[in-house]
């Protein structure tokens, strides 16, 4: 890889908190104004992952405050980091965003396209990204969805199954075709990488699934593991291996930026609350009767969001025990550099002329893809050694819900 290319990403959400906090954090990076701390893969050298000063950002959203501003809306920042960012985050404006309340009914902005027809939003966010990549110079292009959360569809149906089906439907406009799909449709389209942050229904389409792997688009998804759910997948698998049952798991969430006030909306929640609370069974290998997951809004708290687990495990002698852990995080700071190490990994896997869910990169998500059919692995520290068996060159990927070694 030649020391000067350079990477676009291209962010649905470019306005909201987690990705201010991102571009942000690259500038002040290139600055030398804070180091790597925070960001997994920082210290995986030589093993291609283009560097983190070749990323340039770019992308959409449904609101026209340039990222100076929306950073200080979203207060992620300290006012220093803030000022020292602030002349080159004032020159970035969002383009206009692929809109429909009936997917999303708490966030809605003034900067939506006015197209019509669902084939002119797919063409508007293909000129968009093809006007990106000419006006930025950029050598390739990765597209992540960081909007806010669209609410579940049903994937049975037939129009969803294959990309001949999926075609004919949004040239009917199908209203079940939401916009977090249109974005990864335009991506995949064009053989672009494409990653899922959010729990929306979006590249998981089964007939986008076999889109990506003829036009050579790598897929990774979905639903960031930030801070609750990671630790429960670093915890419960120490509780499996030290045989003490869970009787109950009860977590709870308040947060106030946009991504909980777009959660206040049963539909949008619903969906969310199910990306969250898939881990545990799976990991435990038993069905916890009580597990309870809860995501409340709550706008004093800001980025600022508390997570508070308390666990019932019964041990040896049937004698009942108790965890208890209150997680007081930045959102933000947790999900941006994610978002970063996507970016790179997914233009490695396009680089190395992968295509389809990559499944090496299921560490940094709640409910992670996999491809043809692969069972999902959950525990943190086993994603971990296939991330980095995958960036060795070794590779971890599913056949028929088992394992083999690439390489």
């Amino acid at each position: 890889m030649a020391n000067n290319e350079r990477l676009g990403v291209a962010i649905v959400g470019l306005g909201g908190a987690v990705a201010t906090t991102a571009v942000a954090g690259l500038e002040l990076l290139r600055r030398g104004r804070v180091d790597t701390k925070g960001l997994p893969l920082a210290a995986a050298r030589d093993l291609g992952l283009i560097d983190y000063e070749a990323l340039t950002f770019g992308g959409w959203d449904l609101f026209e405050d340039d990222l100076a501003q929306a950073a200080r809306n979203h207060a992620v920042l300290t006012e220093s980091q803030l000022e020292a960012v602030a002349p080159v985050l004032s020159q970035m404006r969002p383009w206009s965003a692929v809109s429909n309340t009936s997917f999303c009914k708490n966030v809605v902005g003034t900067s939506s396209k006015k197209t019509r027809s669902l084939r002119e939003q797919v063409q508007a966010i293909r000129d968009d990204l093809a006007r990106f990549r000419k006006e930025q110079g950029v050598h390739r292009v990765v597209v992540i969805n960081l909007a806010s959360t669209e609410r579940a569809v049903d994937l049975t149906q037939p129009k969803f199954l294959t990309p001949e089906a999926f075609e004919a439907a949004l040239d009917a406009d199908d209203p079940d075709i939401g916009p977090a799909m249109l974005y990864a449709y335009a991506a995949i389209a064009d053989g672009t990488p494409f990653a899922n942050f959010t729990p929306s229904i979006a590249a998981d389409v089964p007939a986008l699934l076999l889109l990506a792997q003829r036009n050579g688009s790598p897929l990774a998804g979905k639903d960031g593991k930030t801070g609750q759910t990671m630790l429960k997948t670093v915890i419960a698998p120490a509780l499996r291996d030290r045989a003490l049952h869970v009787e109950g798991w009860y977590s709870t969430n308040i947060l106030g930026n946009r991504d909980g006030e777009a959660l206040n909306d049963p539909a949008s929640k619903a969906n969310k609350i199910d990306t969250k609370g898939a881990a545990l069974d799976s990991i435990l290998g038993y069905k916890v009767q009580d597990h309870i997951v809860q995501i409340q809004y709550y706008r004093p708290r800001g980025d600022n969001k508390e997570a508070w687990d308390n666990i019932d495990v019964v041990g040896f002698l049937g004698q009942p025990m108790q965890l208890k852990l209150n997680f007081l995080c930045k959102d933000s700071i947790l999900a941006a550099p994610l978002v970063v190490e996507l970016a790179r990994t997914l233009d490695l896997a396009k680089r190395r002329g992968e295509a389809g869910v990559i499944d090496a990169l299921g560490c940094f998500f709640k409910a992670p893809m996999t491809q043809n059919g692969g069972k999902v692995e959950h525990a943190m520290a086993e994603q971990q050694r296939r991330l980095m068996s995958w960036l060795s060159g070794g590779g971890v990927q599913p056949v028929l819900g088992k394992e083999r070694i690439r390489g």
